[in-house]
């Protein structure tokens, strides 16, 4: 099954690791430096250009990839839960 995570972008749902809402988890260092290293290391995708909501993080073959969302991670996980 796969999650839609804004505009054209969705996510199997196997390799979500977790979703985070961004403005809650970025006073935190460890996240400030999880966003910081998987933009510096070109792992980040971002679904829009609007204001950030949420993050999800998947792993996939051993591969991490950071989506950069403009839907809230409530929305998500909903959408993951009613699937």
């Amino acid at each position: 099954m796969y999650l839609h995570i804004g505009n054209n972008y969705s996510v199997d749902t196997r390799d979500i690791v977790g979703i985070f809402d961004i403005e809650n988890t970025t006073v935190e260092k460890c996240t400030k430096k999880l966003l910081e290293r998987a933009e510096k290391e070109h792992k980040c995708v971002y679904t829009t250009y609007e204001m950030p909501k949420s993050f999800i993080v998947t792993m996939k073959n051993g591969k991490e990839r950071v989506y950069i969302s403009q839907l809230a991670a409530g929305t998500l996980k909903k959408r993951l839960i009613e699937g």
